[in-house]
């Protein structure tokens, strides 16, 4: 019997009650065919894997991280709640020891999901990864984590999520937003007053290939990683650079996954977008799979998979490399820009328009971070939307000094009626309150 080197937790949830249209490229087939191949390959019968069943996650979990409008009743549902409650309970299996490193593989994805939720967009209503991390840091002590993002996709939402946020590092690379929804994740955008340098972006020319991913991983993300030295790394593992895909431009292989996953050595990985349904990602999670239970992965190939075909042109990979310097020079001296940036400022505004592709909704927003000395500041988001929403959001951050905490309370008493919704997020004190 082969036995896995690092005990794995496994959660599967497909949500066959959760689809946007029959047709569309997110729909539960993407797990049902994973499902197939696993259980084909006998996956279950290795020791050290282990399967677990999802929670429901609780509407508390979703208000930690999301001011959801009007509230979390009328824009998440049963699916979104399981969704979310299967990412936790793997990352709880880590917590208590139970297994090495656990892979979610739940739907609906979550990382397009920002602060304030209107509805969906990107297929995206709840932000996974991060209502499953603030849950983790309530039940335990606070965590050092650094998010990894490979989806294709930008992960705008999490970026907002953890914008001013130093204790969570935000590192994605993905096709450049030039070219590909949602038109985010360009190098200059670095992160808040509080967290400047600890977003960092890599975009990707079309096209790119194993080649290049791995040129990234090994030059930029693990160089930094090693220098943030992260208790937990979260890998939000979209599978939609593969060559197959329908909806984008990479050609990346279910191997190159494989062996990204290897390297980067996530503790664990939620999976994100992936719409090859049938040609890849059967494929891909197998050998993720595979990687992070420690088991050789060097047999699993698509049946298509031509090595030739696949090979990366010199040009992208001269592109790439440049990019990459270019991000780890700004990386090593963050502090220096940061200080550029924001010197003599006590307030930092961030104007953003949103787009809702999903549901058609756009949002106009205004972020205001105050810059402390003590902490990384109370802010709040002023937010309307053309489905007649004005809200106005405040949040106490989780390192909140004494000053921050009272402004956030006075803000939340004194704020007009002019708001449609006020809202309030403690997160030192783990409450929520609207009005």
């Amino acid at each position: 019997m082969i036995k896995a080197k690092n005990r794995l937790g496994l959660v599967f949830f497909p949500a066959f009650d959760w689809a946007i249209s029959p047709t569309h490229p997110e729909r539960e087939e993407r797990l049902l065919y994973t499902q197939d191949q696993i259980f084909e390959e006998g996956i279950e019968d290795i020791e050290g894997i282990k399967f677990y069943n999802p929670i429901i996650a609780e509407e508390k979990d979703i208000e930690r991280v999301h001011f959801p409008v009007p509230d979390v009743k009328s824009r998440v549902t049963q699916s979104h709640l399981i969704s979310v409650g299967g990412a936790i309970i793997a990352f709880q299996a880590i917590m208590k020891k139970e297994v090495d490193k656990s892979f979610a593989l739940v739907r609906p994805p979550g990382h397009h999901a920002h602060r304030v939720v209107y509805g969906d967009r990107g297929f995206c209503v709840v932000n996974v990864e991060a209502v499953m991390l603030e849950r983790i840091r309530q039940e335990y002590d606070d965590l050092r984590v650094a998010i990894v993002d490979t989806d294709c996709h930008h992960g705008d939402g999490t970026q907002d999520i953890y914008w001013n946020d130093k204790d969570t590092l935000f590192i994605s690379f993905h096709q450049d937003g030039r070219t590909l929804y949602p038109g985010t994740g360009f190098i200059e955008e670095f992160g808040g007053p509080a967290a400047y340098g600890y977003n960092v972006n890599i975009p990707l020319p079309p096209g790119t290939g194993e080649e290049g991913f791995l040129y990234v991983l090994d030059n930029v993300v693990i160089p930094i990683l090693d220098e943030y030295k992260p208790d937990i790394i979260i890998n939000s593992a979209g599978q939609d650079n593969h060559y197959t895909d329908p909806i984008t431009n990479m050609n990346f292989t279910a191997q190159g996954y494989a062996k990204l996953n290897d390297r980067l050595n996530p503790d664990i990985a939620v999976l994100e977008g992936g719409y090859s349904i049938e040609g890849a990602l059967p494929y891909i999670n197998l050998g993720i799979i595979l990687a992070m239970a420690g088991i050789d992965y060097s047999k699993v190939h698509e049946p298509d998979y031509n090595k030739e075909k696949l090979k990366q042109p010199k040009d992208i990979t001269e592109y790439i490399k440049q990019i990459s310097e270019l991000v780890y020079k700004r990386w090593k001296i963050k502090d220096d820009l940061r200080l550029k940036e924001f010197k003599g400022y006590n307030y930092v505004d961030r104007e953003r328009q949103i787009y809702y592709d999903t549901d058609g909704i756009l949002e106009n927003q205004v972020q205001r971070f105050k810059v402390c000395k003590k902490c990384s500041g109370v802010n709040t988001i002023d937010s309307s939307s053309d489905r007649g929403y004005h809200i106005f959001a405040i949040t106490i951050p989780r390192d909140a000094c004494s000053k921050c905490i009272d402004e956030g309370y006075k803000l939340y008493k004194n704020t007009s009626t002019y708001y449609s919704n006020v809202y309030l997020q403690d997160r030192v004190n783990d409450k929520y309150y609207f009005k």
